[in-house]
């Protein structure tokens, strides 16, 4: 396993901003397709954002197009998700998934193999 470790969550308020970081110490991320996951109480986990290993490309659900940014930054070993103009919508545990199977990122949960534990994102006045 890759042990994923998510970090950045936190309380925030609407309109707000955060960075999450998705790292591992045991593999090289630029390898693998990373995929940032969300799930609220009582809610299925839903997509947020992926990035392809193969060419960078991205992918954003629709409802954070605009606001948030996926990147990836090879020299840390790190991937990150940028978050914007917060809304209390966007509360939940965040994850991070890696897998290395497919040609390109999805946000579909089915398709990752490697899970962290998740971080929690509060948006609240």
């Amino acid at each position: 396993q890759l042990q994923l470790v998510e970090s950045g969550g936190g309380l925030v308020q609407p309109g707000g901003s955060l960075r999450l970081s998705c790292a591992t110490s045991r593999f090289t991320l630029d390898y693998y397709n990373i995929g940032w996951f969300r799930q609220a109480p009582g809610k299925e986990r839903e997509g947020v954002s992926c990035i392809s290993s193969n060419d960078g490309s991205t992918n954003y659900a629709d409802s954070v197009k605009g606001r948030f940014t996926i990147s990836r930054d090879k020299a840390k070993n790190t991937v990150y998700l940028q978050m914007s103009s917060l809304e209390p919508e966007d509360a939940g545990v965040y994850y991070c998934a890696a897998e290395n199977t497919n040609l390109y990122c999805s946000n579909s949960p089915y398709d990752y193999d490697d899970w962290g534990q998740g971080t929690q994102v509060t948006v609240s006045s």
